[in-house]
This record gives structure tokens, sequence and C-alpha cells, in this order.
């Protein structure tokens, strides 16, 4: 994982070579902390679909009840989305994302008092208010740092770190759930949910002394260095106006069309997204195995996979320039291999990989999706409408939970779900072909 970061770093350095040293100093300063966070915090989000494996047993949920309460962290997640990214843009970063991740860390360790499914959807959807705002947030902290062209290699980054969050809760919650089962008297997900809950605040306490607001406060830069960051970002219109925060930019926001085209693409692609967050363990003992831990180290072979793929797709699009055509391949092939997990291949190693391309390709659009609001968007509409289009576009996330829950409690089967994710994924990178400029 270390040489994917430093690839995707060494990506978007290369974009200006004038400022290589420049940006590689900014990089390796501002981004591991933030990935670091961006990692506990996707893990504390998408454990639950680990905790289901053992959680719906003890406590009597089915399949509805778990996809109702994974769904209802959208809920408070996209009503709070909007306002934590304006007050990020008025307050700073530094307590923004301080607070974010001390109030989520408290909630998501309260999840391991969860006792009925009213205490289950309290608690997600407090998890969601408090998380609210942190990934669009860090979206629009990086435009404080990074132009245009470097931006997507910096995004793979952190969307490597949806895939990183797999790979460490296949490593460690089916480890957690089995051998800690009845130590001090609680049960295996209960202490899963405590352990991967107390790092949030930690890091927490940590982002009020590690962070700053902007160049212009970072004591490690140099004047000369922060007048450069300066001008590139004035030469890129990237800046971001005095007034961001105000109701007056959230108005020019809501006015702009292109941000609810924007947020149907953004909803197509993270139906798929999140359906492999958080229903990939479920699918894997669907493929035939059953034993806990064995199922969340296979999950860790398509996230793993899903981290080298993006960045490298990334990398790809950011030294080519193009952004079009490779998300609309991502969408498109990942469409197909969607489909072709309802074929039922003949071997439990073809459906892993299956999964592991569709993860792969699903995972890699996501990073260049995120270099188009900012392209998109006028400055002055840039805080509140990458806002929009994340809170928006995440509404999939009360959706489809919600749904695929449904769907596998009256078929048996996710066949009939993964034919509407093909086809929102398909519309998806059409709607991009057709209607985005490559200046844009």
């Amino acid at each position: 994982m270390t040489h994917s970061i430093d690839a995707a770093v060494d990506a978007a350095d290369s974009a200006l070579p004038a400022d290589d040293a420049l940006y590689r100093k900014i990089s390796l300063r501002v981004v591991p902390f933030l990935f670091l966070c961006y990692v506990i915090s996707f893990l504390d989000r998408i454990n639950i679909g680990f905790a289901q494996l053992q959680m719906k047993h003890d406590l009597g949920f089915n399949d509805a009840m778990y996809g109702l309460g994974a769904a209802v962290f959208y809920v408070g997640y996209v009503l709070c989305e909007v306002p934590s990214n304006m007050l990020l843009a008025r307050f700073g970063a530094r307590r923004t994302f301080a607070r974010i991740m001390l109030l989520w860390g408290i909630a998501s360790v309260g999840t391991m008092l969860v006792k009925t499914p009213g205490h289950f959807y309290l608690l997600r959807f407090a998890l969601g208010v408090f998380e609210a705002g942190f990934f669009p947030g860090i979206v629009l902290y990086l435009t404080y740092w990074f132009p245009a062209p470097r931006r997507a290699a910096i995004l793979s980054i952190f969307f490597a770190g949806v895939a990183v969050a797999g790979v460490l809760g296949g490593l460690f919650s089916g480890w957690l759930m089995r051998d800690l089962a009845g130590t001090l008297g609680l049960a295996g997900w209960q202490w899963m949910f405590a352990i991967e809950g107390m790092p949030a605040i930690v890091l927490g306490l940590f982002a009020l002394m590690r962070l700053v607001d902007s160049p212009a406060q970072a004591t490690w830069l140099s004047a000369r260095e922060k007048a450069r960051v300066a001008q590139a970002l004035a030469d890129d219109d990237g800046g971001t106006p005095r007034h961001a925060h105000s109701a007056g930019a959230l108005r020019q926001a809501l006015r702009t069309p292109r941000v609810y085209l924007l947020a149907f693409i953004y909803f197509s692609l993270t139906c798929a997204s999140l359906t492999l967050n958080f229903w990939m363990p479920l699918m894997i003992r669907d493929f035939g195995i059953t034993d806990v831990v064995s199922i969340s180290l296979y999950t860790t072979i398509p996230n793993a996979l899903g981290v080298i793929g993006l960045v490298a797709i990334a990398r790809h699009s950011d030294r080519t320039g193009e952004r079009r055509g490779h998300f609309a391949f991502c969408t498109i092939a990942g469409a197909v291999a969607l489909l072709l997990l309802t074929v039922h291949l003949p071997s439990f190693a073809a459906m892993l990989a299956m999964l592991s391309c569709a993860t792969i390709l699903i995972f890699a659009a996501l990073p260049i999706f995120w270099t188009m609001p900012s392209r998109c968007l006028s400055k002055a509409a840039a805080a509140p409408g990458i806002a929009l289009v994340s809170s928006i576009g995440i509404t999939s996330g009360i959706v489809s939970p919600w749904v695929i829950g449904q769907i596998k409690v009256h078929t048996g089967s996710m066949n009939d779900a993964l034919y509407v994710l093909a086809i929102l994924l398909v519309a998806s990178g059409c709607a991009v072909l057709l209607t985005m400029r490559e200046h844009d």
C-alpha cells in the first residue's frame, strides 16, 4: 500500500514538472494523515458488513433490518453534509475535521451497546450526522493546495482508502469477532465496534495539532512556496472565494443545472460501490464460504486489487489528461462484471475473480469523477456545490442498502439488484460521454 501511495503522489508531482519538489513536500505533509483518517472513517462506516455475520443472529435482525440500518446512516449524512462543508469553508479544516472525527468515533464505539433495532437505527443515524462533510471536506480542502492537473492522482489515494478499509476490515474484523467472542461477557461484534471505533477519537485530538486551514498558515512552507501555491491555484481558477460559505453561494449552487447532472452520475456510481462495501461479505458467503474468518480474509482480495487498479487508472488519466473515456470505460466494464456475477460461474475462484474486476473498475471511477465538480462549478459555488453533489448523490446510501435488503429477503438472491446496478453504471458512463467536455 505504501508503494501505491508513493506512486500516486509521484503521478501528481509529474503533472507540472517545475513544481515537483514543492508538491511532493505538500503531498507528504498533508495527504498521509488525511488518508489515515479517511480509512478509519470508512472502516467505521462499513464494518457492519462484517458485524452482520454475527450481529443479525445475536439480536434477531433479518436482511431487511440490516439494510435499513445501513441506509439510516445516509439519512443523517445527507441532511448534514452541506452545512458541514460550509462550516469548513467558514471555520477551517482543523476544527471541522477534529469535530467530525471525535463525534463519529464516540458513535462508532457506542454501537457495541445496541440491543434492539431502534438502538441500531439511532446510532447509525448519529454516525451519519457526525461523519457528514468529512469526504466532501477533504475534496474541498485539497482544492486549497493542489491545482486541477494534480488532483485525480491525489484523490485516487483517498479512494484507495475505501479499498484499504475493506482490506483492514477483512484482516481484523473476522478475527476480532471470532477470537474475542465471550471475553468479559461481550460478543465478538461488540469488541469489533469498540476496537475499530477508538482510533477515530485519537485522530480527532491529533488533528487539532497536525492540520492547518490553508497553505498561508503552513509554517513548514516558505514565503516563496506559499506564493507559488497561491499563483498555481489562481492560474488554475481553483481558489475558493472569500464568501464560499455564504447563503448566496448556496443559492448559486442550487441554481446550477450541472450540479444535478453530477449528482445523478455520482448517485449511479455509488449505488454500485456501496453495494460492494456493505454486501461483499454476504456475497462471498453466497459463493459457498461459511467460516467468518475465511469470509473476512477473502474480502481482502477484491479490495487489495481495487487499491492497485484505481491508483493505476487514475495515474493514467492524469498522465493523458483524459477523463471522459476513462470514466465511461470503468463504469460500463464494471456493469458487465456485475452482470457476469448473476450467471453463477462454475467455480468459487471464477466468481471471486469477477467480483475483483467489478471492484477495481467501480472504485477506479470514483477519483476520476471527483476531478469533475471543481472544474465544472464556479469558484463561488465550489464549497456548497461539491457538498450538494455529494449529498444528493449519496442518497444512494439510503436507497441502495434498503432496496437490496428487501430484494434479498423476498427473492433470496441479489441478482435483480445487480441488474439495476448495471443499468445505472451504464447510464452514468453515457452521461459523462455525452454531456461533459474535457476542458470542463
